[in-house]
């Protein structure tokens, strides 16, 4: 256990986090058993190392941070060590990766019942299905989703404020006395383009090439958050990558399912899962129309945020393509979003039509339609800017 100890301790006083992200506030920490979701490269394993910094000292061997990907670990079970820890006397385990045990879910419902003083906070994949797919975890787990940084958490780091985060409606009723406060300190369309580019994922702060990492992160979505927990034969690892590639640059607004299909030599019902993985891997997004749903076809299929557009080299994707993915992408962690009417246009929560532009235009008063307007710092009436929507969490 003391080789954990000391490993924990290194990297509680070697961590790098210069974000505090607002998930550390949201969560009940008095939970017994917390899960964090996120996809990979959203900072996981810093969030929980952050956590453990924020209430806990560094020598304090009530906390302990460990990786499934330990081979002790991987050889005793999770149970089998947290009581290990439980009976040195732990309170809090933090447990990374926690899919890479076969039988996780059963060994934390394990825990939960041998160990009743015992915290313990694990991360997995998006692609996990923490509570539908493992029924034991059914009222003992509280689950979360951690995501790649806003346009406002990027900003904040960039620029040194502390911009705070924004409903929806406030919003929509106070854009202009937002965005005038925010202009004030600083000019956020000055970074809007390299948040684009490359502030979604926490990476970008690392001193390595941003593609390259980029690239590496979304193979290992396809390798192993999907292959390894949808329990996917190696032997179909290439078609599905083929079937991301195709359907993400085949320029068509609505995928072609039937055509898809024979591209790839399989049916339609095995592609519109493969689409549903990718989209739990969070490398893709369904927008289906409004009382539509899976395993229909999707109305449209974007990219699941505007950094994976810059990946497909030599493929250049249309600036308004980038625009809507940004604005889908922020939308979906607390709104819905279905397709409807013209190119642009998006339903939130089943009744507020918004559409993304590029220019702001003249307008009739009594439209019913919000624009989302990229070449525009304050708005008026229903123009409002683009970036602003990168403040809603």
């Amino acid at each position: 256990m003391e080789s954990f100890f000391r490993t924990h301790t290194y990297l509680i006083e070697h961590l790098q986090a210069p974000v505090r992200r607002d998930l550390m506030d949201e969560i009940d920490w008095s939970a017994r058993m917390i899960g964090i979701k996120g996809t990979r490269g959203v900072g996981k394993t810093t969030f929980l190392l952050q956590y453990a910094k924020e209430h806990f000292s560094p020598e304090d061997h009530s906390c302990l941070y460990i990786n499934t990907n330990n081979f002790y670990v991987q050889n005793v079970g999770i149970s089998e060590f947290a009581g290990e820890f439980y009976h040195s006397g732990g309170k809090v385990l933090l447990i990374d990766q926690v899919f890479k045990q076969p039988d996780w879910s059963k060994q934390l419902k394990e825990c939960h019942n041998r160990y009743p003083g015992l915290k313990i906070v694990f991360t997995g994949s998006s692609v996990m299905r923490l509570k539908e797919e493992n029924p034991e975890l059914n009222g003992i787990v509280k689950s979360y989703n951690l995501r790649g940084f806003s346009f406002r958490e990027f900003l904040n780091l960039k620029t040194g404020n502390k911009f705070h985060s924004y409903t929806l409606d406030e919003i929509i009723d106070n854009h202009r006395e937002i965005a005038q406060n925010i202009i004030e300190q600083t000019h956020p369309r000055d970074f809007f383009k390299d948040y684009l580019h490359h502030g979604f994922y926490p990476f970008f702060l690392e001193n390595s090439n941003y593609s390259e990492n980029l690239l590496k992160t979304m193979n290992m979505m396809i390798e192993v958050d999907i292959l390894l927990i949808k329990q996917i034969e190696l032997k179909y690892l290439a078609k599905i990558k083929q079937l991301f590639y195709l359907l993400t640059t085949s320029g068509s607004s609505v995928p072609n399912i039937s055509q898809l299909a024979q591209e790839l030599g399989m049916s339609r019902a095995t592609v519109m899962h493969y689409i549903k993985y990718l989209m739990e891997a969070r490398l893709v997004n369904m927008i289906y129309s409004k009382g539509d749903e899976f395993p229909k076809k999707p109305a449209r299929v974007l990219l699941h945020n505007s950094n994976l557009m810059y990946s497909f080299y030599p493929k250049r994707f249309d600036e308004h393509d980038v625009l809507e993915t940004f604005f889908c992408n922020t939308m979906w962690k607390d709104h819905t979003v279905n397709k409807v009417g013209n190119i642009g246009s998006f339903l939130i929560d089943e009744s507020m039509e918004f559409r993304v532009t590029e220019h702001a235009t003249k307008l009739k008063s009594k439209s019913k339609t919000t624009y989302a307007v990229n070449q525009l710092e304050i708005g008026e009436g229903n123009q409002i800017p683009l970036w602003l929507f990168g403040f809603l969490y």
